[in-house]
């Protein structure tokens, strides 16, 4: 049989038809979002908000039962040791009965037990002051010899920081603890002989120099013994309470290194955890849910001048640091799925899903670090949906 072109252009006919019936029978492939396993430092957190406070805050109270006279101080007012903040007048009864007596009586014996307690922390935390500089002193020699790392001495010197803001703190509680002594004592000797005779204004001092952070009765009212009146603290010492949830709490220890974010200014602050409260609290959440909830105490460590403008009750954000590893595989959280009791992703494998199991080290947010069965460069699929199974086809999806 002699063959044409006619015979030839229906053959090729027939082929493009057979080509093109296979060509829609063959699935396209699935697209899909692809990212690529990085190799770094892998940090876990626990993300919360926080609020600053002032770390030492005395509460300025009534000595007795009397008429208080509007106070004259106001929010963000300096108030210097031994000012008079608050006068109380004599009330028609007389301004000290036998029961107030022994009120004061009482609260001088637990000023003075409050005193022996204040200076054996001054004692205690002085010598760490002492121990903390010599330990700097030694740092920065080495370091100028260069047989110190500049690791090393920064850490002397943030031990140093702490140590001296300790100091401060205990010294606080002495001095509020010594001005309660004398107050006390002032009052039982103007009425030693019981009260006799119309007793004059009693004008209560501050015990401590600082800022007024609140005032709790600014008005003129009648008030009994230990009625708040204003509080007074040092702005410039401030501490971040953030409460977490106790099954958090459990990981995070003092020491924790802390990131503080969004809290008014410039980049980033950084902190350290001081001390996990030992006690949670319940909570109610805005789902309406109750939680239990744990206190975590957090200071500073950032230069004061770059947070200056922070105040008592200012919200942040904050990260604390659980888990950290140096040269972990990453990939995206969103490339995981469960598949009986073991984690598993997709990796894109010369244009096909390869279904792998894997080991995982930890998972923080929206990444995880791999313990095994995956290496640094291979391409993951994020969020497969259910069209993707092992050995489909795939592409990259276009924006």
């Amino acid at each position: 049989m002699r063959i044409t072109g006619r015979h030839i252009g229906i053959a090729a006919g027939a082929l493009a038809v057979a080509g093109i019936t296979v060509w829609f029978m063959v699935p396209a492939p699935v697209a899909v979002e692809t990212a690529i396993a990085t190799k770094g430092r892998f940090v876990a957190t626990v993300d919360e908000d926080g609020k600053t406070r002032v770390r030492e805050r005395y509460v300025v109270a009534a000595p007795l039962a009397g008429r208080l006279g509007r106070i004259r101080f106001k929010v963000g007012d300096q108030v210097q040791v031994d000012d008079s903040v608050a006068t109380i007048e004599p009330s028609p009864a007389p301004l000290m009965d036998p029961r107030t007596r022994r009120e004061v009586e009482e609260r001088l014996g637990m000023a003075e037990a409050n005193l022996e307690r204040a200076k054996a922390v001054v004692e205690r935390t002085q010598a760490q002051v002492n121990q903390a500089n010599a330990d700097l002193t030694r740092a920065r020699t080495l370091a100028q010899q260069g047989a110190a790392t500049t690791q090393t001495l920064e850490r002397a010197e943030l031990a140093a920081r702490l140590a001296d803001r300790e100091l401060r703190a205990a010294e606080f509680q002495d001095h509020a603890a010594e001005h309660e002594i004398s107050q006390m004592r002032a009052l039982l000797a103007r009425y030693a002989n019981g009260g006799d005779g119309q007793p004059e204004s009693w004008s209560v001092a501050s015990p401590v120099a600082g800022v007024v952070l609140k005032v709790t009765t600014p008005s003129e009212t009648i008030v009994q013994p230990g009625t708040p009146l204003l509080d007074i603290g040092d702005a410039r010492d401030l501490e971040i309470v953030v409460d977490v949830l106790s099954t958090d709490a459990v990981e995070i220890g003092a020491g924790a290194d802390v990131t503080i974010d969004h809290w008014g200014g410039e980049g980033k602050l950084t902190g350290r955890v001081r001390r996990v409260e030992p006690a949670a609290f319940t909570k109610i959440s805005t789902l309406g849910v109750e939680e239990q909830r744990v206190n975590v105490l957090v200071d500073i460590l950032s230069p004061a001048e770059k947070w200056a403008r922070l105040g008592d009750g200012y919200q942040v954000d904050v990260q604390i640091t659980v888990f950290a590893a140096d040269d972990a595989t990453i990939i995206p959280s969103g490339a995981l799925f469960r598949r009986g009791e073991s984690w598993n992703v997709y990796v894109e494998k010369d244009g096909r899903a390869e279904l792998r199991q894997l080991e995982l080290l930890r998972r923080s947010g929206r990444v995880a670090a791999v313990a095994s069965g995956l290496a640094p460069g291979e391409k993951v699929i994020v969020y497969p949906s259910d069209r993707v199974a092992p050995g489909k086809r795939v592409s990259q999806r276009t924006p």
